[in-house]
């Protein structure tokens, strides 16, 4: 991935409105982030655990979408595997993440869902530059960039549920 600027960042955002987009937290650190290990930039808002951002290239430019996280179960300890990367993890490390879906629909309420790492790094456990523990990444015969191509394309399938 590129790397993007705070500007670039909030501009990209589609499925929330300008103001939200203005008032986001986004990443201080952007100039150390490993951008070329980066299939898009995934964060936690540090001021709440239920809010995430995902922003990617797309065309000449950026797609951004706010996120909610679903509150984690108590006493959850199963393996559960990220739709995006295919990672699996124990406990709270795949969560429930939903999109407000853009334009109209999501104004009336509409939104959408899937599992994904919570930290979203899918990026670094594809790459082995971040460890899911024991039995987090299957052996796959794929080469790397093909990996990386099946996790490009879920993660395009998701947004263009959101912006559908």
């Amino acid at each position: 991935m590129r790397p993007a600027t705070e500007r670039d960042i909030r501009a990209s955002f589609v499925n929330c409105t300008k103001g939200e987009a203005k008032r986001l937290a986004v990443p201080r650190d952007l100039d150390a982030r490993p951008w070329d290990d980066l299939d898009f930039l995934g964060w936690q808002d540090p001021a709440s655990s239920e809010r995430a951002y995902l922003v990617t290239e797309s065309g000449d430019g950026f797609v951004g979408i706010a996120l909610r996280r679903a509150a984690p179960r108590a006493g959850q300890v199963r393996r559960s595997m990220c739709s995006l990367c295919l990672t699996t993890h124990l406990g709270g490390g795949v969560s429930l993440m939903t999109a407000r879906k853009a334009g109209k629909e999501g104004q009336q309420g509409n939104s959408v869902g899937a599992y994904f790492c919570t930290d979203l790094a899918c990026s670094l456990y594809l790459r082995g530059k971040k460890d899911a523990g024991p039995g987090g990444r299957f052996h796959e015969s794929l080469p790397l960039d093909r990996l990386i191509e099946r996790t490009t394309a879920n993660l395009a399938a998701f947004l263009s549920r959101v912006t559908a």
